[in-house]
């Protein structure tokens, strides 16, 4: 892993941007320590993705900027933006999901459930259907996220427990096997943590199952 080269979408002396690739961690000895290979200096994680999960991140090049961009993730005022594939489609064409959360730190899997108690969080997304596609292993559908809160697999879990699971998504619902899980940190908007820019960043996700039985030549589309 230390010879994986990563893709530096912006960086300066208070922040880096760059693309989380699929199998890298995102904290402490994976992405943080691979940067600090390629580019020098420390890096710390002010937001996360699973190990199994590419895209868009922002990690902070000092304590300063950490807490301020820590701040904005708390107040959600960094705004993040997913691209997931489904195994068939939403009742609506776009819409709200709120859910009661329950994570299992030994199981590493989160679970809905019907109401507040200790360790349950509650959780919030908002999407929009893109594309569908009819696929010889069914209705695959391309959906635009918007993440009001960030609990540990929320996408996943919530589509998986209306019966969409994300493509390639075993550990929640999925049939389809041999590719990653279809979700893709896509873009993100944050107001820079020292000059107070308002700065915004998108990456496509990359050219491999299912995202290629779509077409996004028009990606963003915001």
């Amino acid at each position: 892993m230390r010879s994986l080269k990563i893709k530096v979408l912006y960086q300066d002396r208070a922040i880096l941007v760059c693309l989380k690739p699929v199998g890298v961690a995102s904290e402490e000895n994976g992405l943080p320590a691979l940067l600090h290979e390629q580019c020098g200096g420390e890096f710390h994680c002010v937001h996360r993705l699973d190990k199994s999960v590419g895209g868009v991140m922002v990690y902070a090049r000092s304590g300063r900027s950490a807490a301020a961009l820590s701040t904005m993730v708390r107040e959600r005022k960094l705004e993040k933006i997913y691209l997931a594939v489904t195994q068939g489609r939403p009742g609506d064409e776009s819409g709200e999901l709120r859910d009661y959360l329950y994570h299992d730190a030994a199981k590493n899997k989160s679970y809905v459930v019907k109401s507040p108690r200790r360790g349950v969080r509650e959780a919030s997304l908002q999407y929009r259907l893109l594309s569908e596609k009819e696929t010889p292993d069914g209705r695959l559908t391309l959906l635009r996220i918007r993440l009001e809160t960030g609990r540990s697999h929320q996408i996943r879990v919530q589509f998986g427990s209306r019966g969409l699971p994300l493509a390639y998504d075993g550990r929640y619902g999925s049939s389809l096997r041999g590719a990653p899980i279809a979700l893709w940190a896509a873009e993100l908007s944050f107001a820079h943590p020292e000059t107070g820019e308002k700065l915004h960043f998108s990456a496509p996700p990359p050219e491999t199952l299912p995202w290629t039985q779509f077409d996004i030549s028009n990606f963003p589309d915001r």
